[in-house]
């Protein structure tokens, strides 16, 4: 008993680190719904005024930028997957050295293959997640040459 202590509370210390990331994860993912949840209020809202303008170009930019603001939930969905894939993975993570502890199995490799990939997933969200505050970048500026 007197061993499983000090081997329990390592194994503690090693966790802590992926659970922090996972708040880190979180957050991003609170910010992207977030973000998603506007981009479809916005939607409505342009769709909604399509019905109610009368100049045939407005209606074509108000058209044009629907467009964007559907490329942008496709693409703010995709940061989204990626951001739970990493999620998961890190959740995984932890697993694994809890269970390779548990049942006194050699889990590293499996470990840093996972962490390196939940890495890959969290770097591919930020990058998906740029591409689309680009894309909204782009539709404020559509939106500017509307009005």
């Amino acid at each position: 008993m007197d061993t499983l202590i000090p081997s329990l509370s390592q194994l503690i210390e090693f966790a802590v680190a992926p659970v922090f990331l996972l708040t880190g994860i979180a957050g991003f993912l609170n910010v992207m719904s977030s973000r998603l949840g506007r981009i479809s209020d916005r939607v409505r809202v342009a769709e909604q005024q399509i019905h109610t303008l009368s100049d045939p170009i407005i209606v074509d930019r108000s058209k044009a930028e629907i467009k964007v603001l559907w490329r942008r939930v496709q693409v703010i969905n995709w940061a989204i997957g990626l951001c739970v894939a990493a999620g998961l993975m890190v959740c995984t993570v932890i697993m694994a050295l809890f269970s390779g502890s548990l049942w006194v199995v050699d889990l590293k490799t499996p470990v840093i293959v996972l962490f390196v990939l939940a890495m890959m997933f969290l770097i591919s969200a930020l990058v998906v997640f740029l591409i689309e505050v680009k894309l909204a970048t782009n539709t404020i500026k559509l939106v500017r040459t509307i009005r």
